[in-house]
């Protein structure tokens, strides 16, 4: 989610790092791909998914911002503005609406699980929604927090539990997984390394470590940052960067391997940073841009392919303002 303070749109990312450009025109797919640093050599201008379109429309003022993608090739894509869920296949880029929504409920971040379930993060409405991935009817709802002062943001699957950030407090929610189970929301506060700043995004995007002992949290505001939280005790562990500074503007997370993903959204960038296998160090390894992201917001991994959600947080919103997904190549060693 974009913090509430936007600064203008930046031309793209700096540094020298390993960077490729991937090149292509919004209605089209994408036609070629250049890699601009040097011994990088040229990037594939589409995935090995033949015929699968690289963008594909949402409904005119959608408002999106949080996407995910179940086992079938479909992708989920929630609305700011109306808290419904679009569902589009990926294999011909059309779609329908599989949940209306609610006034007053925004869908944010998003996971489907192999329950057969997507897990949505409330926003300002203090929630989380389950839903069910096949009719879209609701098969529970979670009260996470009042309704004022906080926004729910974003939410990893763990085994056990979904567990969803809050960006205006230090608090991790876990909720219950499974079709029919029912229990107490767990409350983590953060602690540790963890600084929480006032009127700014905090807690945004939320994975989990290579080895799965613990949580992966990104900051998004003013400088943004990566934690590995333990679950238990919220304690937070600011992750070590080299060669980038810092993560600012960072939102969804994706993590493939030990290869963690974070879309920096106001900057029109997809960072990729090798993890320690503990989760506590990183190193840069990948910039990714595109022509086509306009304020990407998410992100999921379906194949060789990262498909982002073009939020466009900079563009006031209208009834006939149009917004898109865009699908990007992974870097051939990751997507394997």
């Amino acid at each position: 989610m974009a913090p509430e303070n936007p600064s203008a749109r930046a031309s793209g990312p700096v540094g020298t790092p390993r960077r490729t450009v991937l090149a292509g025109a919004v209605a089209s797919a994408v036609a070629s791909a250049v890699a601009v640093a040097a011994g990088t050599g040229a990037a594939r201008a589409a995935s090995g998914r033949g015929g699968w379109p690289s963008t594909f429309p949402l409904p005119n003022g959608f408002r999106p911002e949080g996407i995910a993608v179940g086992r079938a090739p479909y992708a989920y894509v929630g609305s700011l503005g109306t808290g419904g869920v679009y569902r589009a296949d990926l294999r011909t880029g059309r779609g329908e609406l599989l949940h209306a929504g609610a006034p007053g409920v925004p869908a944010v971040g998003m996971k489907a699980g192999r329950d057969g379930l997507l897990y949505v993060a409330g926003g300002a409405s203090g929630t989380a929604r389950v839903l069910d991935l096949r009719t879209g009817a609701i098969v529970a709802t979670y009260q996470l927090a009042a309704e004022t002062g906080h926004f729910i943001n974003d939410v990893h699957l763990a085994e056990d539990r979904a567990w969803f950030t809050d960006s205006s407090d230090r608090v991790l929610y876990g909720v219950p997984r499974g079709r029919g189970r029912r229990g107490d929301v767990r409350r983590v506060r953060l602690g540790g390394d963890w600084q929480q700043e006032p009127g700014v995004i905090n807690a945004n995007g939320i994975t989990s470590t290579p080895d799965g002992r613990g949580l992966i949290v990104v900051r998004s505001l003013p400088a943004g940052r990566l934690y590995r939280v333990d679950a238990r005790s919220g304690d937070a562990v600011e992750i070590r960067l080299k060669g980038a500074a810092d993560v600012q503007y960072g939102d969804g997370l994706v993590r493939v391997g030990r290869t963690l993903f974070v879309v920096q959204n106001r900057l029109n960038v997809v960072t990729g940073f090798r993890l320690g296998a503990d989760g506590r160090s990183a190193v840069l390894r990948h910039r990714l841009t595109d022509p086509r992201l306009d304020v990407p917001a998410t992100a999921a991994r379906f194949g060789d392919r990262l498909y982002l959600v073009n939020a466009r947080f900079t563009t006031p919103p209208a009834p006939d303002t149009t917004y898109d997904v865009v699908a990007v190549p992974l870097p051939g060693a990751t997507a394997r």
